[in-house]
């Protein structure tokens, strides 16, 4: 396909992308500058990058896309680096998880031509690119922030990119798409932190509330042991959309507390009800994976007990699409979430699940 990509910043993100594309196309041309060099060295040893630039030179003028995958705090200056390096054609797309912060800098330096903000989905407790994979992105959704001075042209090119790294492109714009990662990522987030200050400030004398914090209480705050430093810049790039919601919550909340002191049970109930059905159509005919071809699995909580389920079905040679424990009490014991790309492999793993006397749950 003749493709050069840059890449400013090489970890797990950036690492993660430029093997899915070599693995896609070994023809497409990489660049890489980063502050740390072993990384890159490495990188070049791997197969999986062309060519390692000691500073941001004139060598960018030849890319056709260029990832920014530093910190956030860098990629303003990053981007007056290379504002006059670029070509006139060329693609300019971060991996941030927040838009409009970076946008503004995108203005004021006359690249909203050029910028079409990105953010995979995807991540990994480990950090660097020697965490990274050429799968990482597989089947994980990852926005497009589109803005009026993008042509339909450069947004194709850069949505096919995307899809050769096996990622589902979602294309929106940078406001909608930040209040959507406010309302289901960012907020959330900050509740799950709160929540635990709460517990952690109004336990009794004998921690009674720490002890029996399990189940559920831990299920729900489980994001609040993430990234202390990540987490605070995030809010400070995002706090707009942040606060609206915050605000949002904070009402609701107050309506559900005179709920509570009125006795309106039937309130309650119907709150209940509510986000019940809503959480529960999560993932069902819900963006373009088009149904969710999923079933549940009693398993016993011993060793091999997921991977002789996991091997039973690929000697069967039936795909699965995401497998994950789920910690809830809606099955008795464990329970194990298959899901499948289709009806048909669903429905073989169905019979044969069940033929190898496992209790499956549709």
């Amino acid at each position: 396909m003749n493709i050069k990509v840059g890449f400013i910043g090489f970890g797990l993100i950036g690492g993660s992308i430029a093997r899915a594309l070599k693995k896609s196309d070994s023809s497409i041309y990489m660049m890489v500058y980063s502050r740390s060099i072993n990384p890159l060295m490495q990188a070049k040893e791997d197969g999986v990058i062309d060519e390692i630039l000691s500073s941001l030179n004139d060598r960018l003028n030849e890319c056709d896309f260029i990832f920014l995958c530093a910190p956030v705090e860098y990629n303003e200056s990053y981007l007056k680096d290379i504002a006059g390096l670029i070509n006139e054609n060329c693609i300019i797309s971060d991996v941030g998880s927040v838009k409009s912060y970076i946008y503004d800098s995108v203005h004021k330096l006359n690249l909203d031509k050029n910028f079409i903000g990105g953010h995979p989905m995807a991540g990994s407790e480990k950090t660097g690119y020697s965490a990274s994979t050429d799968i990482l992105l597989q089947n994980a959704y990852y926005a497009i922030t589109r803005t009026d001075y993008n042509t339909d042209k450069d947004v194709a090119k850069l949505t096919e990119l995307v899809r050769m790294t096996g990622a589902i492109p979602i294309i929106t714009d940078p406001v909608t798409h930040d209040y959507a990662v406010a309302g289901i990522s960012h907020v959330p987030h900050l509740i799950a932190s709160s929540l635990v200050n709460l517990v952690k400030d109004n336990d009794t004398d004998a921690n009674l509330m720490k002890t029996l914090a399990a189940g559920g209480f831990k299920d729900i705050t489980r994001i609040a042991s993430s990234s202390a430093e990540m987490w605070s810049q995030i809010c400070m790039t995002n706090d707009k959309q942040i606060v609206t919601l915050l605000d949002r919550y904070i009402e609701s909340l107050n309506n559900v507390r005179n709920m509570i002191i009125q006795k309106n049970r039937d309130g309650i109930y119907n709150m209940f009800i509510d986000s019940k059905e809503y959480r529960d159509s999560i993932g069902i005919n819900n963006g373009p994976i088009s149904k969710d071809y999923t079933l549940y699995c009693d398993i016993e909580d011993k060793e091999g007990a997921i991977s002789s389920i996991t091997l039973l079905l690929s000697d069967n040679h039936i795909n699965i699409r995401n497998i994950e424990i789920i910690h809830n009490r809606e099955f008795v014991n464990g329970v194990l979430l298959i899901a499948f790309y289709d009806q048909p492999s669903m429905d073989l793993a169905f019979n044969l699940l069940s033929s190898n006397n496992y209790t499956i749950y549709r």
